[in-house]
């Protein structure tokens, strides 16, 4: 087999790399050039095993050296720079050496019946990306998000979601109008109202809001919704991190279902 040969990169005045580096430092970048950005080994992997293939890979000269021909199959182009020029462009404290360039998804349907995770207005990108995890792990493979949130497909979320982004369907910049199209029931949570989780029965399948960090759910939307739920607190702490809150109601509502399995 003939040995993949990488183009090399020497100079920061590439445009290439002018416009990688945009991509991986600004959360809306990705809208713009209809790519997405994934550095670390441990990101690209986690698109690897779900079938996804690199438009472009880039390494620095070390990574290459070391690592990159085991990884060039899985991208249609290759690319080494410098370690300096990596690690210039990288949006991490400490670089990541590697890179893939994915062609970012077409836009997905929305499937009113399918479980979902909304977003409402969750602005904060390592939340974002903690939640897609926990709508991975708990079998919500939909997620809504309405104008306002944190960009879902942006280098933040990305590392914050370790993967979870190439299991799930995401629809992002939404109107709040399209939850009435949905025909699975809304539960929302809040810090003082509701029933509490633990006692009740959870309809399966059901769309959980999950809202913005410091005004939570907005009253508008928490109008359309079936059931209103709060998380029991006996240390009395005045409310839960949206990430943390919103692990234990998608385990809740997996649990129901495996239970009446």
């Amino acid at each position: 087999m003939t040995p993949v040969q990488p183009l090399f990169i020497n100079s920061a005045a590439n445009p290439t790399l002018r416009e990688l580096r945009r991509l991986a430092h600004d959360s809306s970048a990705y809208r713009k050039q209809g790519r997405v950005w994934l550095e670390g080994e441990h990101l690209c992997e986690a698109a690897v095993r779900r079938g996804v293939r690199a438009a472009l890979a880039l390494y620095s000269q070390t990574a290459w050296d070391s690592f990159g021909i085991g990884w060039a199959a899985h991208a249609d182009k290759n690319l080494v720079t410098t370690d300096a020029l990596f690690a210039g462009l990288s949006g991490l404290e400490s670089p990541g050496h590697m890179a893939f360039v994915l062609d970012l998804p077409a836009p997905a349907t929305i499937a009113p019946g399918q479980a979902c995770v909304v977003l409402d207005r969750v602005q904060d990108a390592g939340n974002v990306g903690a939640i897609l995890r926990s709508a991975g792990a708990f079998g919500f493979h939909q997620v809504l998000s309405i104008k306002g949130s944190a960009a879902l497909w942006s280098p933040k979320v990305l590392r914050a979601g370790m993967g979870a982004h190439f299991g799930l369907s995401l629809i992002e910049s939404l109107d709040a109008s399209v939850l009435d199209d949905l025909t699975v029931p809304l539960i929302v949570t809040s810090s003082h109202e509701g029933e509490y989780l633990h006692k009740q029965t959870l309809p399966w399948p059901c769309a959980w809001v999950l809202g913005h960090e410091g005004q939570g759910v907005d009253p508008q939307i928490a109008q359309r919704a079936s059931l209103a739920v709060r998380i029991a607190q006996p240390g009395g702490e005045e409310s839960l991190n949206v990430a943390c809150a919103a692990a234990i109601c998608l385990h809740a509502s997996a649990s129901t279902r495996v239970a009446s399995c």
